[in-house]
This record gives C-alpha cells, structure tokens and sequence, in this order.
C-alpha cells in the first residue's frame, strides 16, 4: 500500500514497460489502483490509465519540442507539489525508471526537496522489443552477453562519451537505444572500428505493440534500409549475429491482427475487454469512443420499480450497462442484495450475463442470439409468462418490439429507463486525432448508436471516401440496418451477436 509520511505523499517512480499493457508489473498495477495522480510520458500506452481510480487527476507529459508537453523541470515541480498536499503520485516511465529514462534524475529531484519515493522496475524495451521481434540477445550458439548503450551519448562530457573504439571490441549482441536520429554515424563508427560490415542489424520500431516494424540488415546497410522504410524514434536496434534467428523466431509478427489499426467505437467504459482482446492478437487498437451513458434524468419510474421489487417475477437486463446503472442506483437505495427480492433474472447475451455473476446472481434465462426481441421467443420456450410481472431494465428510448412482444404473450410490463446514450467528445490521447490524419483497417461498431453518434463526428461516409481501404464491422444485424442507412455496407457482420463474435470475424477476414 502507499507510504505517507506526515502531510507529505509519497511519489512513485514505476516502470509501464514498453509499449504493450500486459507487461505492466502488478506492483504497478496496484500503485495505479490507489494513485490520487498519474503522471504519464507521451509513449505509455493510455490502457494503462484504466487502473487508476476514475477520480484521479491524470497527465499526460507530452512531447515537449513537438506539442508543447510538460518539460523535465515543469514535470518535476509538478510531482513535488502534488507530493506536498499529501497525494499519492504515480509517475508513470516508459520501459524501466532508471534505464535511460531520466528516473535517476527525478528520483535525485525529489531526494533534495525530501519527498518520500520509491521505485517500481519495469520491462525495459531492451529485452522485450528483441523479444517481439524474434531476437534472443543470448543463444548459445552465437553468444552469452550483451551490451546497451544509448546511440546519442553527451560527447561534450568525456566522462560519459560513448567509446566506440572500445565498444567494437565487445563481443556479444549489442542493443543500442536511441540511435535512431544517427544511426549512420555510430553505424559507421563500428565498422570504423573494426566490427565487420556484414554484422547482422535489425531496428525495431514501436516495439511490443501493434504499431511494431522491424527492418533487418546488416552494419553497412541498415541506415539506408532504414531510411527507406521511414523509420523513426522510438525505435531500438540491435546487432549482432543473434538477428539471423529472427526469420525462425518471429512470433509476434505473425499473429492473425497484426499490423491491422482498428478502430474501436465502443463507450470507454465497456471497451476495455475488447481493445485488450484485439491488441493481444497483435493489433494496433485505436480507441475512439462514440458514446457514453448518463443516468436518466426520469428516475421516477426506476424508483417506482425498486419499491417493487418484491412484486416482479422476472427482472430483464438487455445490456451491461443497464446491470452497472441498475446496481449503482440500488445500492444507493438498499445496502442488503436480498433486498433484490426473489424475481428470476434473464439477462441478454453473455456479457450481460457475465456482468451479472460478478454480483452472485445467477442467470434463469439467456437467448440463443444476443438480440432484445430474442428474449421474448426464450420466454416462450421456457414457460407461459400469462399475468407474469417482469420489469425490463434497460435504456431510455429503447426499440418499444421487446415489450410489445411479451404483452402480446401476456404479461404484464413495466419498461424502466436507466440511463441515456450520449455523445463521447472527448479525443482519449489523442486517437480521434490520430485517425482523421491517418485513417484505419478497420472501423468496428457495436449498436446502431455507436454508428450514429461517430457519424455525427466524423462524417462516416465522407471519412470512408478520404481512406478507401477503410473496412467497417459490425456486431449483427440492428448494428447494420444503422449502417446500410448511411448508404453503406459492412465487410463484415458478426455471426455471434458479441464481441468475442466480432473478434472471431475479424481474425477470419485478416483483411
């Protein structure tokens, strides 16, 4: 747990690894869980920002020279001062705190101001960005060492003056990080120094990401190969005869979704699953939420419902977010879930179902198909609902067939609006940014309000036209009728009306 000292918090300096969100220690994790401030580099991937509590202040450094981010010093007074009204800061450093990354320096910043720190080591890009491109720095039948060392050390200070003459000298692989702005010179001051100019290099590029590209060469051509190919930091590179292992080893390179950007529409809430799901199928997720929910403003009818409770037979959820609004709303009311009564519960997919097993509930009743008109052709094949009492838990303005369909069978109904769809403006680190200069693979929508809300946005059958090889995906057929309005058709439409569906679609297109 975080450490306080008297009105002082205490700052920690923790490692985000790489680039991919998985490498993330769970010492970190759990510092993030409990941070009152994140502080992130521009290169930390935003998923990591998950873990903090939603009402963390959160900031993002920036690139000080391209956009005007924070500069060292700015960032430093900023972790002091948060220290000195008693939060708990978590610094967030791409790759590991004290390897290249300047976390001896603020660690040094906050030592002479006497703010309490401590230091979380992260997964340093020189081992895993080898690793994601099939590159093992030892082997035993090429060499049992490697060297790092960073491609522009301060020459003006002789006492950390790169020694390229004695580095040539080094045997094993060796792993430069940020060489990419003189790659030629220190290339060539190797080779100048005696290493062979056919020694095996490779550069990668956003490494352990779906962004990742890896170009091979050797000392003599790697510049020029690199060049070419438009490479540019972050990037590191590696030498050594250890990269002829690459065309054997390269695992990441090749799973089902690399290289694809796709674009994520879901509410930022629900998303996590999915962006998680897709990047671990090596894709290079861009998220870009349409929507977000609000609670209704007309709680009336719901407070009519939770007095009663005890009076339903059947209790509907359509959506997750209908069981998270449901549950926010009752525990505000009622502290004890047997105050739930002893209503069945149907719930409408398997992620609604999912959502509701973290509260213990089991689930009486699911469609085969993850449709709301669905629920009522489940109820006719699971019992006569004649006079049965259900109350439909979902979102305001929802499609009126679901409980037409169960009066037309009987029952009596009351349709309780939880929360409202509404528009997401917000351009999560920069990714709306990000499309609408570079566009996308693929563009994948998960209702019809997820396709008119990024329509309203974005201009869909404009952004379409700007990038031609512009896929879109849609989670089944109420999600496609939306798109088809708009004058176009989806490559693809999930068979499972999920996204474990939609992923599934997606891994068979491979387009």
């Amino acid at each position: 747990m975080p450490v306080k000292s008297i009105g002082i918090g205490t700052v920690f300096l923790v490692g985000a690894g790489p680039g991919d969100a998985g490498l993330l220690t769970l010492r970190g994790a759990e510092l993030l869980r409990s941070a009152d401030v994140v502080i992130g580099d521009a290169l930390v991937n935003p998923e990591l920002f998950r873990h903090a509590p939603a009402n963390a202040e959160i900031v993002v450094r920036g690139n000080q020279k391209r956009d005007g981010g924070l500069t060292q010093e700015q960032l430093t007074e900023l972790m002091i001062d948060r220290a000195r009204q008693g939060k708990t800061v978590v610094r967030l450093k791409g790759g590991d705190p004290f390897i290249f990354g300047r976390g001896g320096e603020e660690a040094e910043a906050l030592a002479a101001k006497k703010i309490p720190f401590m230091v979380v080591p992260g997964v340093s890009s020189v081992m895993a960005a080898a690793n994601y491109a099939g590159i093992p720095l030892t082997h035993r039948s090429y060499c049992s060492s490697f060297t790092v060392f960073t491609g522009h050390g301060d020459s003006a200070d002789p006492s950390t003056a790169l020694r390229y003459e004695q580095i040539a000298k080094i045997p094993g692989t060796k792993v430069v990080l940020m060489g990419m702005d003189n790659l030629a010179e220190w290339t060539r001051a190797l080779v100048t120094h005696g290493m062979a100019p056919a020694t095996p290099v490779a550069v990668v590029h956003r490494g352990t990401t779906g962004g990742q590209k890896t170009v091979a060469g050797t000392l003599a051509t790697i510049a020029k190969l690199a060049a070419q190919a438009n490479l540019s930091p972050p990037a590191i590179t590696i030498v050594g005869e250890v990269v002829k292992l690459r065309d054997t080893l390269n695992w990441f390179e090749r799973l089902p979704l690399f290289g694809k950007r796709i674009v994520v529409t879901r509410s930022r809430m629900q998303a996590g699953k999915f962006v998680r799901q897709l990047s671990t199928l090596g894709a290079e997720v861009l998220e870009i939420p349409a929507v977000k929910s609000a609670i209704t403003d007309n709680k009336q009818d719901f407070v009519d419902a939770l007095l009663s409770l005890n009076a339903y037979d059947w209790l509907v959820f359509t959506s997750v977010n209908g069981v998270t609004t449901f549950f926010e709303l009752f525990f505000r009311q009622f502290h004890d879930l047997r105050d739930l009564g002893g209503a069945k519960i149907a719930a409408v997919g398997p992620a609604t179902a999912a959502r509701l097993r973290e509260f213990h509930l089991q689930v009486d009743l699911m469609p085969e198909e993850s449709l709301g008109r669905k629920i009522a052709e489940a109820f006719a094949k699971h019992s006569s609902i004649e006079n049965t009492k259900i109350c439909l838990l979902r979102a305001e303005k929802a499609n009126p067939d679901l409980p037409d369909a169960l009066q037309e069978m009987g029952a009596i109904v009351d349709d309780v609006g939880l929360y409202k769809t509404v528009p997401e403006t917000e351009d999560f680190f920069g990714a709306a940014e990000d499309f609408k200069q570079h566009g996308a693979d693929w563009l994948t929508f998960t209702s019809g309000s997820t396709v008119e809300y990024f329509h309203a946005r974005f201009d869909l059958p404009e952004i379409v036209r700007q990038f031609p090889n512009l896929k879109i995906a849609s989670i089944g057929p109420e999600t496609s009728k939306v798109i088809q309005a708009l004058g176009l058709k989806p490559a693809l439409e999930a068979r499972e009306h999920s996204t474990e569906g939609l992923l599934a679609a997606l891994v068979k297109a491979k387009g």
